[in-house]
């Protein structure tokens, strides 16, 4: 008698997630309202089970209805286990669906996570994480292996950006242009949509014989700001910054960071982290576009395809 009651009275298990998907939000989200402890055991009141019965309730008895809370979305991208995603906050007015993530944040983290077949290039995939660590969104390439592995890191590109929801809230085209730095003509640039086919800015790359240098567009093609990176872009031993600067480029305003990871990855993988810095009151539509900006430098400058002459990023 004493080993039925036991049975009768266990707790039901909080979530049935997946193996792999990391929680939306912290476990205390699952435990129900205050006082609740899980499906209660059978009462005084229950009738005896039918003969023969096999339900799933304890001695079979049958279980009443789960209570209906909030439970986690399953759609959403699978990452390191016990990494929280960033709760969403009350969006602006006037504010693109997805992008109220940014409204609260002047910095961003954007780790690459490291392909298992290197030499063999793949699409890229990258977690997006505020300055607290928590993941805000969750970016993957979208390219064909033709044109991965024969344009290597010249190659055309769409780039799509998903929320904790697993709703596709920004979405990068880069088309094709001409990688040499010689030629003025058919430079670089990305276009990031928000949400995805409405176009809300533009990167364009700037020609210059030294510098690294590019104009941030507003979805009408009206020049906002100004990126300039270094003369020699190279990633050894150090971080390399961009910096972000106003139109006639007198006052620095944020900056976009090649972090240095160590020699090994740095030599041996493709995996680059970076780090943007904005203005906490800058329109959360510029700030998507300075994601934008950083995966084209990224792209640029950084994308390994197997030789350490481009992985310096000489330019």
């Amino acid at each position: 008698m004493d080993k039925q009651n036991s049975q009768m009275n266990a707790s039901h298990p909080e979530t049935n997630l997946p193996v792999g998907y990391p929680p939306q939000y912290p476990p205390t989200a699952f435990q129900g309202p205050p006082g609740y402890s899980g499906y209660p055991g059978p009462q005084v009141s229950y009738p005896p089970p039918p003969a023969g019965h096999s339900g799933p309730g304890p001695a079979g008895f049958p279980v009443p209805n789960q209570p209906v809370y909030n439970q986690p979305v399953y759609n959403q991208p699978v990452g390191a286990a016990g990494v929280p995603w960033m709760p969403a906050p009350q969006p602006p007015l006037n504010c693109p669906p997805g992008l109220e993530y940014l409204s609260q944040i002047d910095q961003i983290l954007i780790h690459q996570q490291i392909e298992l077949l290197e030499g063999f290039e793949t699409n890229n995939k990258y977690e997006i994480k505020n300055s607290f660590g928590q993941r805000v969104y969750f970016a993957a390439e979208d390219t064909d292996c033709c044109t991965r592995n024969c344009c290597g890191p010249s190659r055309p590109f769409t780039l799509r950006i998903i929320d904790n929801m697993g709703q596709e809230v920004i979405t990068l085209e880069r088309p094709l242009r001409c990688s040499s730095c010689c030629c003025p003509c058919c430079l670089q640039e990305i276009e990031i949509q928000a949400p995805p086919g409405v176009p809300i800015g533009y990167v364009i790359q700037t020609w210059h014989p030294c510098l690294p240098k590019f104009t941030i567009q507003n979805e009408k093609r009206e020049d906002v700001l100004k990126i300039s990176g270094p003369c020699v872009v190279c990633s050894c031993c150090g971080d390399v910054d961009f910096e972000i600067k106003s139109l006639d480029e007198q006052c620095v305003v944020g900056k976009i960071s090649k972090h240095w990871t160590g020699i090994l990855r740095e030599a041996f993988t493709d995996a680059d982290n970076f780090g943007i810095q904005f203005p906490l009151d800058l329109d959360v539509k510029m700030k998507a576009v300075m994601i934008g900006a950083c995966f084209l430098i990224d792209f640029m400058f950084f994308e390994s395809t197997g030789s350490q002459e481009q992985k310096s990023g000489v330019w």
